[in-house]
């Protein structure tokens, strides 16, 4: 009796990670604006950089962001329940690094931190920063959508968005939408 052949790879998996190749190609060339999205925790300040910020609704007013796991900054974010989202402008692109990177410096004096009364900490300089409150998270696949109830909103710096696209930081000039 013989061996039977081994067993082909699953044509339905091929097709998804084809899919998964596909869907991260598309979305590496769309360009998104870059946030910190911070929160203070028990154990002190947590952030990490966002291209995932998105808005939702106006009444109440919600936006949206994703996670990629519940653990480090991610899972300080989400159990501190109130966070801020820092809308960064193109001259803020070392302190998104900063934010990208594991173990690299942040909530620095340099930085320029401040913090709201209620305790969650800001940065002055950036575009627009919105403080919100976590009002649900769905898990989807390894991530996790935040949806955050927006409670207060300063206007900062007038200075371009700090924009993501292929890998690479950018700025966004509203001189391009001119007629």
């Amino acid at each position: 009796m013989t061996e039977p052949a081994p067993e082909a790879p699953v044509p339905a998996a091929l097709a998804q990670a084809a899919l998964a190749g596909e869907f991260k190609a598309a979305f590496r060339e769309h360009p998104a604006a870059v946030a910190i999205i911070a929160a203070q925790t028990a154990n002190g300040p947590v952030g990490l950089t966002a291209s995932s910020v998105s808005s939702v609704a106006v009444d109440p007013a919600t936006l949206s962001f994703s996670v990629t796991r519940a653990t480090g900054s991610a899972g300080g974010l989400l159990e501190a329940g109130d966070v801020t989202v820092n809308l960064l402008s193109h001259e803020q692109e070392q302190i998104a690094l900063d934010f990208a990177r594991s173990g690299a410096p942040r909530f620095t004096p340099e930085q320029g931190w401040d913090h709201f009364p209620t305790g969650e900490p800001f940065l002055p300089e950036a575009r627009e920063t919105l403080r919100c409150r976590i009002a649900s998270t769905v898990k989807v696949g390894g991530s996790t959508i935040v949806l955050a109830e927006v409670l207060e909103v300063l206007h900062g710096s007038t200075v371009p968005p700090l924009m993501y696209q292929n890998r690479r930081f950018g700025r966004l000039d509203a001189a391009t939408f001119d007629d």
